[in-house]
């Protein structure tokens, strides 16, 4: 599957200290129409468009999956020819064109008149990038094949945004696959319409991106690029911090400590919040018959999705504190104490690994440490 929680949350990565960063940023659209009747059709040809990407991903993986395995396959004549390569190019091969575009064409056969080509390509290059770095682990049985579900994201190409201007309010309109997308920021917290505002002046580019379609809702998972930090932090000079569940971080350099966050800050919150999760899951029984499950389950769904904001914000925030204390101390290494013994202990405490964050908060400081060039040190 496309994982959109590598779009999402603005999180920002980075393959090497001088290598530009990469970031996605999640920005609603509001399709435009001159009636509501014209808005319902081109929201439905959009759904519908997402329901072929989602099978059409399954045919490109499934395909893929019987390619690598031919050789498995003990049951066919002796004699057959296994090798995966062009027979244009390679006497040997048994593919009349290369790996890659086997199922291009086999999907531009299929949908071509129902997809745009470009979705077509773009989606069909980024599910073979995903198989091939994945396929090892297949062989190795230490990973299943992916399945891909409904509600994939719509592949777009940079080239497919046209047209793109300012119009009143400080939003901005675009031309996407023949429909009139305009943004809308609202209090953009982020600096999404400064980033727009770039892109609309050449000063900023967008890579190649997704369309998200919600329930009546419609998000572009935008993705930018921008040249990572170097040279400001010192690979000589280092934090070490240890991560614990009295106090959520502790860091120091040198002589000078911090600590970030503590036991009833986060913890005994987020224990209150399950607590009238609860209450609420016990009293659901007595809730009048008739109005269907969802409606039902509407105040307990509020619970977990505050639980999630919770634990969330407040690990994006104790991150940021690290790192910020690493730039202030100019180290450009960061060590992680310990942290073996921990991971250890979250598995065997049901506890702890019900309530703890501690693989969601060295995931944040990874990404938050790469966007600086902060070297991260598991110790």
């Amino acid at each position: 599957m496309i994982r959109r929680d590598r779009l999402l949350k603005q999180k920002e990565m980075t393959t090497g200290k001088d290598k530009p960063i990469v970031f996605t940023r999640k920005i609603q659209l509001l399709l435009q129409a001159a009636t509501k009747e014209e808005w319902a059709e081109g929201y439905r040809q959009l759904q519908e468009w997402q329901q072929i990407v989602t099978r059409a991903a399954n045919m490109i993986v499934s395909h893929h999956y019987v390619q690598e395995n031919l050789r498995e396959m003990i049951y066919l004549a002796d004699g057959v020819k296994v090798r995966l390569a062009d027979i244009h190019k390679d006497a040997d091969g048994i593919l009349t064109t290369s790996k890659l575009n086997t199922t291009y064409q086999l999907l531009s056969g299929k949908l071509k008149g129902e997809l745009p080509m470009s979705i077509i390509g773009a989606l069909n290059s980024q599910v073979v990038a995903v198989f091939n770095k994945e396929k090892k682990d297949y062989a190795e049985g230490k990973r299943s094949l992916r399945v891909y579900r409904q509600g994939q994201p719509i592949p777009v190409v940079q080239s497919a945004i046209s047209k793109l201007e300012a119009v009143d309010k400080d939003e901005y309109e675009f031309q996407l696959f023949g429909f009139r997308f305009r943004t809308h920021f609202g209090r953009d917290a982020s600096g999404n319409r400064q980033l727009f505002q770039q892109l609309a002046n050449g000063e900023q580019r967008m890579r190649d991106s997704f369309l998200e379609i919600g329930k009546n809702k419609l998000f572009l998972l935008a993705v930018f690029q921008r040249p990572g930090v170097t040279g400001a932090l010192s690979p000589d000079r280092r934090v070490e911090a240890w991560l614990s569940l009295d106090v959520p971080i502790i860091a120091w350099c040198g002589d000078k400590e911090l600590r970030i966050g503590d036991k009833a800050e986060y913890l005994y919150r987020r224990v209150a919040i399950q607590e009238a999760m609860h209450r609420t899951q016990a009293a659901l029984r007595y809730n009048k018959g008739g109005k269907g499950r969802a409606k039902k389950m509407r105040a307990l769904q509020r619970f977990r999705a505050l639980e999630k904001h919770y634990v969330q914000t407040r690990l994006h925030q104790y991150s940021a504190r690290l790192i910020e204390f690493c730039r202030q101390e100019e180290a450009g290494v960061l060590v992680l104490r310990e942290q073996t013994e921990k991971e250890t202990q979250a598995k065997e405490d049901a506890f702890v690994m019900r309530n703890w964050g501690y693989y969601g908060l060295k995931a944040k400081i990874d990404y938050k440490a790469a966007k600086y060039g902060i070297t991260v040190i598991v110790g």
